[in-house]
C-alpha cells in the first residue's frame, strides 16, 4: 500500500478551506503550505478529523468568535506526529496521537500545542480516535469534571445518540449514575445499549410528564427541549449545556447551577484513553466521508439526527 504522501508534495497539502460565510457550497479543497510547529508544538500529519456541529455553525456566521478568511474549520483530529517543535520533549516522530488544535483540522496536516494531544489507543482506529476531541472530551468536561456526576443521582442526556450524548451516557452510567436518555426512534433501542437505564423517544413521550427530581442535566439540543428542563430539575441541581447559553435568570429563580464545559486537559484526553484500553467506552462512527466530500459532511451534520460523529478521512 502507498503511503498517503507520496501523492503531495512535501511542502504543500491538501486543506478544506472557505473564504467567507455561508452554505457548504463555500467549502474549497485547496492546495496551500504545511505549516511548521513553533515552539513547544507539534506537527501532526492527519489521518481523520471530526466533524463537529460547531463547525458549520461557524462557517455559517452562527458562532460568536472572530474568523480570519480564508478558515480551516475542524478543530478534533487523529494522526501521526510528522516533526517536533524545539522544546518538545514528551512526543517523537511517528507517534499515533489524538488531541485538538485550533489550527484547523479539515487538512492533510496541523500544528498543536504539545499539551493538547494525547497517545491514540491502539485497540481503536484513527476514524474512532478523531471522534474523541468535542465529543468525548466535551462529555467527560461536563459529567466529570465539572458537572460532578456522583454515584445513584438521576441524570438525564437530551441527545444521548449525539456525538457527545453517547459518550455522556457511559461517563455517567460509569460513576454509578442513574441515566436518562432522550433520542429518536431510530436511536432508542441504541442509546439502550449504551448503558442508559430509559430511553425516552422524544417523537413520541415528552419527558417532563415521565421524569421528575433530576440532580444532573446535559443538554446538547436547547431549544424547547431546554425550555421544558427547567420543571424536571431538582432544587439545587446543576445544568450543563453545550448547545446554547442557558438564562442565568432562569437558573437562579429555579435554583440550578449552570455549567459551561470548558476545554478539555491533557489530564482529561489520558483518562478517557485508560477508559478506551479498559474496554469501558463504546465509539460509534455515524459516517466516514473523504476531506472532498466535506460539503456532504456539513449537510449531514446539519440535519441533527444521526448516531455518533461524523468523520472525514484525510487518506484516499
Amino acid at each position: 500500500m502507498s503511503d498517503p504522501m507520496d501523492k503531495i508534495d512535501v511542502k504543500l497539502m491538501r486543506a478544506v478551506r472557505y473564504h467567507a460565510f455561508g452554505e457548504a457550497e463555500v467549502l474549497q479543497v485547496e492546495t496551500i503550505p504545511i505549516p511548521q510547529p513553533k515552539e513547544g508544538e507539534v506537527l501532526i500529519r492527519i489521518l481523520a478529523a471530526g466533524v463537529l456541529p460547531v463547525d458549520w455553525k461557524i462557517r455559517r456566521g452562527l458562532f460568536p468568535m472572530p474568523v480570519q478568511f480564508p478558515y480551516i474549520p475542524g478543530t478534533a483530529f487523529a494522526g501521526v506526529v510528522e516533526a517536533v517543535g524545539a522544546g518538545v520533549s514528551t512526543w517523537h516522530i511517528g507517534d499515533a496521537v489524538f488531541g485538538r488544535s485550533t489550527k484547523g483540522t479539515y487538512a492533510a496536516y496541523t500544528t498543536a500545542p504539545e499539551d493538547a494531544i494525547a497517545r491514540k489507543p491502539a485497540s481503536i482506529t484513527y476514524e474512532e480516535a478523531a471522534t474523541l476531541s468535542g465529543g468525548a472530551t466535551t462529555a467527560w468536561r461536563a459529567i466529570v469534571s465539572e458537572g460532578q456526576v456522583k454515584p445513584n443521582e438521576r441524570v438525564l442526556i437530551h441527545g444521548a445518540a449525539g456525538g457527545v450524548g453517547m459518550f455522556a451516557v457511559q461517563f455517567a452510567k460509569w460513576i454509578g449514575a442513574e441515566v436518562i436518555g432522550t433520542a429518536g426512534p431510530k436511536n432508542v433501542s441504541y442509546v439502550a445499549s449504551l448503558g442508559a437505564d430509559k430511553v425516552i423517544d422524544y417523537s413520541s413521550e415528552r419527558f417532563e410528564e415521565i421524569v421528575q427530581d433530576v440532580d444532573f442535566v446535559l443538554d446538547t439540543v436547547s431549544g424547547d427541549t431546554l425550555a421544558r428542563t427547567w420543571s424536571v430539575l431538582k432544587q439545587g441541581g446543576r445544568l450543563a449545556s453545550i448547545a446554547g447559553q442557558p438564562p442565568l435568570e432562569k437558573a437562579k429563580q429555579h435554583g440550578i447551577t449552570l455549567i459551561r464545559p470548558g476545554i478539555a486537559t491533557k489530564e482529561d484526553l489520558k483518562a478517557i484513553a485508560e477508559l478506551i484500553e479498559e474496554g469501558k467506552l463504546t465509539i460509534h462512527i455515524d459516517q466516514c466521508f473523504a476531506m472532498a466530500d466535506a460539503r456532504q459532511a456539513h449537510e449531514k451534520s446539519e440535519t441533527g439526527h444521526g448516531r455518533g460523529r461524523i468523520v472525514l478521512r484525510m487518506t484516499d
